[in-house]
């Protein structure tokens, strides 16, 4: 019987806020209890009560020594043992350098793609290596994604002369004045994340601010709904907000929760409230219809404001609300305790609903929660054992996470101690830990690259041993049979990220090492000869074919992400800066609006 939603729900009803009840203090008393002329003076404790506080205590000091061991090691001047974090072994030592060899080979694969999309399709959207030619996202014309999308990595990555050449098409070519439909959430993450990391990156060159600002008030008129929702589409000529009509005109929650770090800092950069007020009203919205776990359904009504029945899952249309619950806290230098509480709540529904492991090495994974018609009509609930490649942000997030939101000081070491964590810290760092090595053995394919989706083997799910692997596998694939669409491999960067995030977190190579054994297969399979690369059909399939398409996330995200893994650890350090869900690094700031919601 699958499980219905409200067994999702908390049993225990939460006390209600309020100020502290104090006991009343009757002069003339010690210790709060009253000693009117009617009372009787206390007596002291029987010795059985004396003999129980005695057993207790030699109890309590047995299951925990070390409450005895630690003030006796510090009295005799014995050092004690150093804990270590799961995941963080004993025979490395942290080293944060450059390797130079390997950050270079990521520069000239940037280069290899950079030259062949400005060769061929300089200006259009996407990207098409094989056929050289470039294609736009409408029929009204492009508004330069792949430009807009990568020109921060160039600064990053020092190249001048393609830098000044990109910015030249902004300054002469970029136009807005599309009479056509843009994605509200990628035109935000992609070409306003990438303007206003331009601007900040480039020493503040006005043109990138400008443009960013004209984007977002062609943006605006998406939230004027009736809950304030925005609107999935944006006419940018027009300056229209238009419905998705594929889903009954509902919003996807990742996209409407996954533009608050552009507006936000965009706000904060022009001092104007609107950008920021729009945004926070939308988090505001869907924190007054959360569930008490925190999990969020994947579509929302736009005019409602009230989440619909739908799946729950961490893939697709989910992944980027539970990513900028964190970074919304880290982006105004943790003072808007809101989204910590947020995103807290959101990492325990996660861990007491979705996380499971498989069946033979026990790899750890995040499942997906389906809606199903039960068969007296009403909505149950089905666990689903499918984890999305894009999933793979969170292993990173989650160790991110708990070295913030679940830090007990203000500066954690790297790597982190388990008296700098929280309990729910600890937990959320073991997670980040073994869901990195879960994607990395997704990787164990012909070509080394991880498939679009895999499946987890459950004891249910009646498939032979002989049809597939123990513990995960790509659901449809069959040998000499065309490949399913979960076998791809769309040069995306979810792994690598987190990767990167690790590295930076404990210093260990071994990070470096499966970042770099990434790169190698992505340069084997996927690099075009004559310039950029294209995306894999089937992972499991050498020598492999190919769909002529280079994503622009591979300039924006997978590029820059593995720079970044083999660039010296000062370059954009995480105390200073937070990575849009496009890779594009905002800086932190301490914010002159205050939080309207709680």
């Amino acid at each position: 019987m699958p499980a219905t939603y409200s067994s999702l729900l908390p049993l225990a009803a939460m006390e209600e806020p309020g100020v502290r009840q104090r006991k009343k203090i009757v002069p003339g008393s010690s210790d709060g209890h009253q000693t009117g002329s009617g009372a009787k003076p206390t007596r002291a404790f029987p010795k059985i009560y004396g003999l129980l506080l005695v057993v207790m205590l030699v109890l309590t000091l047995y299951q925990f020594p070390a409450l005895v061991k630690s003030p006796l090691n510090q009295l005799l001047g014995t050092p004690e043992p150093t804990r270590l974090l799961p995941g963080i072994p004993t025979n490395y030592v942290p080293t944060f350098a450059a390797d130079e060899a390997k950050r270079d080979a990521v520069v000239e694969a940037f280069k290899h793609a950079w030259h062949a999309y400005e060769r061929d399709a300089m200006g259009d959207d996407e990207y098409h290596p094989i056929s050289h030619t470039g294609s736009n996202l409408t029929n009204a014309g492009g508004i330069g994604y792949t430009v807009a999308d990568s020109i921060d990595t160039m600064i990053i990555m020092g190249l001048e002369d393609e830098y000044q050449r990109a910015r030249t098409w902004v300054a002469d070519n970029l136009s807005f004045d599309r009479d056509g439909n843009f994605n509200t959430f990628e035109i935000t993450i992609r070409i306003m994340g990438g303007l206003l990391t331009a601007y900040h990156l480039s020493g503040e060159d006005s043109l990138f601010l400008e443009k960013a600002r004209e984007l977002a008030d062609r943006i605006l008129p998406t939230f004027e709904t009736e809950s304030g929702l925005p609107l999935s589409l944006v006419n940018l000529a027009l300056r229209e907000g238009v419905p998705d009509r594929d889903n009954y005109g509902y919003v996807s929650t990742a996209e409407v929760a996954t533009l608050q770090l552009e507006f936000r800092y965009l706000a904060y950069l022009t001092d104007e409230d609107i950008y920021w007020d729009k945004v926070e009203n939308v988090m505001a919205i869907l924190k007054a219809v959360a569930q008490p776990h925190g999990l969020a359904t994947i579509f929302v009504d736009p005019k409602l404001g009230r989440y619909q029945t739908s799946p729950i899952r961490l893939g697709s249309r989910g992944d980027s609300y539970y990513e900028y619950l964190l970074k919304q806290y880290l982006q105004t230098n943790q003072t808007e305790l809101v989204y910590r509480d947020m995103y807290d709540t959101a990492m325990s529904g996660i861990h007491d609903v979705l996380v499971k492991r498989g069946l033979s090495t026990k790899l750890l994974y995040i499942a997906e929660l389906n809606p199903e018609r039960t068969g007296q009509g009403s909505i149950g609930w089905r666990l689903v054992p499918k984890q999305d490649h894009l999933v793979c942000f969170l292993g990173g997030s989650l160790m991110l996470g708990a070295t913030t939101s679940g830090a007990l000081v203000d500066h954690v070491s790297i790597p982190p101690r388990p008296d700098e964590l929280t309990g729910q810290g600890e937990r959320d760092w073991l997670t980040g830990v073994e869901l990195i090595n879960t994607c990395m053995a997704t990787h164990d394919t012909q070509t080394g690259l991880a498939p679009e989706i895999a499946h987890f083997r459950i004891e249910s799910d009646g498939i032979d041993n002989s049809v597939a692997p123990a513990d995960w596998y790509i659901k449809g694939a069959r040998l000499g049979a065309p490949a399913p669409f979960d076998a791809r491999y769309i040069l995306r960067p979810e792994t690598i990220e987190s990767l990167f995030l690790a590295f930076r977190l404990t210093g260990d190579p071994k990070y470096r090492d499966y970042g770099w054994a990434i790169f190698q297969a992505i340069e084997k399979h996927c690099r075009i000869p004559t310039g950029g690369y294209a995306s894999v059909i089937n992972v499991d399939q050498v020598p492999v074919e190919h769909e002529d398409k280079m994503e622009t996330f591979l300039l924006s995200e997978t590029l820059k992400y593995l720079y970044l893994l083999f660039a010296d650890s000062s370059v954009l350090p995480l105390n200073e800066y937070v990575f849009n869900t496009e890779a594009h690094p905002l800086p932190v700031f301490n914010p002159t609006i205050l939080t309207g919601f709680s």
